[in-house]
C-alpha cells in the first residue's frame, strides 16, 4: 500500500507542477518556460541518438508526458520510508527547483527558459517546491486514511472474537 500511496502522491505533485506552469505561462511573460526547456532537451537527446525528433504538437505532448512520468517517479521518493515525509517532499521540491535554474547552462540548454529574470528563477523554484509539498500532503493523507481503515478492521475483528488481540 505504501508504494501505491507514494506513486499517487508523486503523481499529484507532478500534476501540480504541470498545472502551475501551464496556467502561469499564459498570464505572465516572465514565467518559466519549462515546456520549451523540455522540448529542447528531447530534441537534442534524439538528435544525438541519430533519431529525427518530432516537431510541433507531437514534440509538445511527448514533453508533457515525459514531464508527468519523470516527475511522478521523482516525487514518489517522498513516500520512501515511514518518517519525515514533509522534509523529504520539500527537500526534493527545492532540489528540483534549484536544478531547473542551475543545470540548463552546464547541460548545454537555453538557460533563459528558467533564468530570464529573478522572477523567472523564483517561480521555477516555487513550482517544484509546490510539487514537493503536494506530494507530501497527499501521501500523509493517504497514510492517515489507511491507518484509520486498518484500525476499524482490527476493532471489528476483535469484536467478532475472530482473533484474540
Amino acid at each position: 500500500m505504501k508504494l501505491l500511496h507514494a506513486l499517487i502522491g508523486g503523481f499529484a505533485g507532478a500534476c501540480a507542477v504541470t498545472v502551475l506552469h501551464q496556467v502561469i505561462k499564459k498570464n505572465d511573460e516572465d514565467a518559466p518556460r519549462m515546456d520549451l526547456l523540455g522540448m529542447e532537451s528531447i530534441t537534442k537527446l534524439l538528435q544525438k541518438a541519430g533519431v529525427e525528433p518530432p516537431e510541433g504538437d507531437k514534440l509538445y505532448y511527448m514533453t508533457m508526458g515525459g514531464d508527468i512520468v519523470s516527475n511522478t517517479i521523482f516525487y514518489s521518493l517522498t513516500g520512501v520510508g515511514d518518517k519525515k515525509t514533509w522534509l523529504k517532499g520539500t527537500a526534493l521540491g527545492l532540489a528540483a527547483g534549484l536544478g531547473a535554474v542551475l543545470l540548463p547552462k552546464p547541460l548545454g540548454l537555453n538557460e533563459k527558459h528558467s533564468n530570464r529574470t529573478a522572477q523567472t528563477q523564483l517561480l521555477s523554484v516555487l513550482y517544484y517546491f509546490t510539487g514537493g509539498l503536494v506530494s507530501s500532503a497527499i501521501i500523509k493523507l493517504l497514510d492517515r486514511k489507511n491507518a484509520g481503515v486498518l484500525q476499524q478492521v482490527a476493532s471489528k475483528v476483535k469484536e467478532q472474537h475472530i482473533v484474540k488481540l
